[in-house]
């Protein structure tokens, strides 16, 4: 059995980001940072990475281009006890609620275990976020879906959209500024329907900039000019890191320029090392879309 790659965590409040692997039941971590050499090689085909810890029981085959890497029964059994689908109503755990900002004009309200801290905003790649308050499941529930109503803004936002606004970010004054007036907005609604459980939190803009390697002087970002669609058999990746966001890892690759991979794309494949002679021999399209340079997607 090899190791299969998990996708990208965040587990440290100002660490950076950790590749994770899994063989069987034993699994693993490598830290990556920035300005180092980053490569592999995709082997075999991309299985299934199965559910909740546990293999896919069919070892099922998983298209290339699918960011959730898994069979749809697996799929169903990951989110059979999934807060986000509304299937744990009685789960005692604290939760916070908080408003979360990718770039210009880009926010969206969502909630997270309090026991979770900020990963779950770093793993969506949040740029600045703050929370709103914290309680019980259902007073969060309630109050992300009254601001979202109020405030006009969503619950989910494509990862598309997000990596095309982190493209051209502004200066972190206004990246807080947009935040704070949304807070602003969203605390001027108590007596409106605001939980009497959920207690109400401080602004404090919380920036990831630094973090994700991003938003600053010589910022790699904005020369962002191909995103990985998918992995093939034999296919490679290979640059320097040069940032990393949510789930993506921007890489300078020389001749193909900045390059983008989601590593949800990597989940359920075999990895092998990769120089950085390997250059970049998988599809890719254009940042604002277009034909992949194979001309598949």
């Amino acid at each position: 059995m090899e190791w299969q790659c998990t996708g990208l965590r965040w587990p440290e409040e100002r660490g950076g980001p950790v590749l994770g692997w899994r063989k069987g039941r034993e699994v693993r971590g490598s830290a990556l940072a920035y300005g180092s050499e980053f490569g592999f090689r995709a082997e075999g085909v991309r299985g299934c990475a199965g559910a909740r810890g546990n293999a896919c029981p069919v070892g099922a085959v998983v298209p290339a281009r699918s960011t959730g890497g898994r069979c749809p029964e697996c799929g169903r059994l990951d989110r059979a006890h999934s807060v986000a689908a509304d299937t744990i109503p009685d789960d005692p755990r604290t939760y916070r609620v908080y408003l979360a900002w990718f770039g210009p004009g880009t926010v969206k309200v969502g909630i997270t275990a309090e026991e979770r801290g900020a990963a779950r905003l770093r793993e969506q790649g949040a740029v600045v976020f703050s929370w709103l308050g914290r309680g019980p499941l259902m007073a969060a529930r309630r109050a992300e879906e009254l601001l979202r109503a109020a405030l006009g803004v969503p619950d989910r936002i494509p990862y598309a959209r997000k990596r095309a606004v982190r493209a051209r970010l502004p200066g972190a004054e206004e990246r807080a500024g947009e935040v704070a007036e949304l807070y602003g907005r969203a605390v001027a609604l108590d007596g409106g329907g605001w939980p009497e459980a959920l207690e109400r939190l401080p602004f404090e803009a919380v920036d990831h900039a630094g973090i994700f390697g991003i938003g600053a002087a010589g910022d790699p970002t904005g020369g962002v000019v191909r995103v990985v669609t998918g992995l093939v058999g034999g296919g490679a990746v290979a640059g320097r890191l040069v940032a990393a966001a949510g789930p993506d890892l921007h890489l300078e690759t020389g001749a193909d320029g900045v390059v983008v991979v989601d590593t949800r794309l990597m989940t359920g494949w075999a990895l092998a090392a990769a120089g950085p002679e390997a250059g970049v021999s998988v599809p890719t399209v254009g940042i604002g879309g277009g034909v992949s340079q194979d001309g598949l997607f």
